[in-house]
């Protein structure tokens, strides 16, 4: 059994990044940019009002202004501007020639259909000049950014319709157990329904990747390695439910090796989440997790998903916050790291949540997080800071 530090080492050293292909702009939202993004055009790409109102000259603020066109955003102005001349000008619009100020409407007063006059103290100039947001051949985006919406914006303004980013991992889920069942059919005595799989998929698809599910393997050894050596050949990674304890039928580590799975990782000295299993064969990863639902949640969330990520270009980020207890917690004692489900009020204090083991799936809809009590605490006093992985 190793420490959960020494697990994650290991898992994070195994991680590979995958190769590169062309997005669709709309679709990339998430996903990590593989080159630098050069901006085409300049931004603004010419001297644009930033406002309603009069692109007139400078000089001439105070006097009367003869209004000679009227140009809305996108025309190209007729006419040059000059002395006590005026065009009046919509936001966006090209600023015509011999302007370099643009006064706001509300600034002004008609004396007549065809003039008008300042009636503010001072103006600011108004103009959103060319190229003073992006130049050409500027880097806009550089490697490594994540696309959230606001570069989607700008990937469209620069007109990268398909950006270069890092593939997604193709995930496959399977779970192991004559005991489950799928959510539609009503379980028999002995059997329950199978909660690890869907939650798996939704875990995986927060990852921002559409998993693969497989199935429930049966419980024999030749079932469970033609299942596993099939799906090690189509998918970068496998996700794995169940069979890995100490159990009769919990032969999923044995056939793994059988199946040319080299297992770097066992059991982990952590709790929930005792018997995880992580193994490599090649360049295809494979995570054998609980078959509990909240320590299939839990290893997933800790392992997995740090891994899930940085496969397509992610930053690892364990998100641990540091806040304090609202209440005093006491705490069996316990030999190894503890993940306690806990849920954060308004005012930023951890507060652990009912929690009858490693079974009670129920308890996670009401958590917001896992608090880390170490190996050995019984008690954690009121107002002392914890630390607390987020879900």
């Amino acid at each position: 059994m190793i420490s959960f530090e020494e697990a994650q080492k290991i898992i994070n050293n195994n991680i590979i990044l995958l190769d590169t292909e062309n997005a669709v702009l709309k679709t990339s939202l998430d996903r990590v940019l593989a080159q630098d993004v050069v901006s085409d055009i300049n931004m603004p790409p010419f001297d644009k009002s930033a406002m309603d109102g009069y692109a007139i000259r400078s000089k001439d603020l105070f006097n009367e202004l003869e209004i000679i066109e009227t140009i809305k955003a996108g025309d190209i102005p007729q006419k040059k501007i000059g002395t006590n001349q005026c065009s009046k000008i919509m936001t966006g619009a090209l600023v015509p020639e011999g302007s370099d100020c643009v006064i706001k409407v509300e600034q002004t007063k008609n004396i007549s259909e065809t003039k008008i006059i300042f009636n503010g103290k001072e103006t600011q100039p108004n103009i959103s000049y060319k190229a003073e947001d992006i130049k050409l051949g500027e880097i806009v985006l550089k490697k490594g950014t994540v696309v959230r919406p606001q570069e989607l914006a700008i990937l469209a303004t620069v007109g990268c319709t398909n950006p270069i980013v890092y593939k997604l991992p193709r995930i496959a889920i399977m779970s192991t157990g004559d005991e489950i069942v799928e959510p539609g059919i009503s379980p028999a005595t002995g059997k329950i329904r199978n909660s690890n799989a869907y939650q798996l998929i939704g875990q995986v698809q927060k990852c921002g990747v559409e998993p693969k599910y497989l199935g429930i393997i049966e419980d024999t050894e030749e079932a469970t390695f033609d299942k596993i050596s099939d799906a090690l050949k189509r998918y970068d990674v496998l996700l794995l439910t169940g069979g890995i304890s100490m159990g009769d039928f919990d032969f999923v580590p044995k056939v793994m090796t059988k199946a040319g799975v080299q297992l770097y990782v066992q059991t982990v000295a952590m709790k929930p989440g005792k018997p995880t299993v992580f193994g490599r064969k090649d360049n295809t990863f494979v995570f054998c997790l609980p078959g509990n639902p909240v320590s299939s949640f839990v290893v997933f969330e800790l392992f997995a998903k740090p891994f899930i990520k940085a496969m397509s270009g992610h930053t690892t980020d364990d998100k641990f916050l540091k806040l304090p207890l609202k209440e005093t917690f006491n705490y069996k004692i316990s030999d190894r790291l503890s993940w306690v489900p806990v849920k954060i009020d308004d005012n930023n204090e951890v507060i652990p949540v009912t929690f009858h083991g490693s079974a009670h799936i129920y308890a996670l809809c009401y958590a917001q997080g896992f608090m880390r009590v170490e190996k050995g605490t019984v008690q954690i006093k009121q107002g002392e800071m914890v630390h607390v992985r987020q879900i």
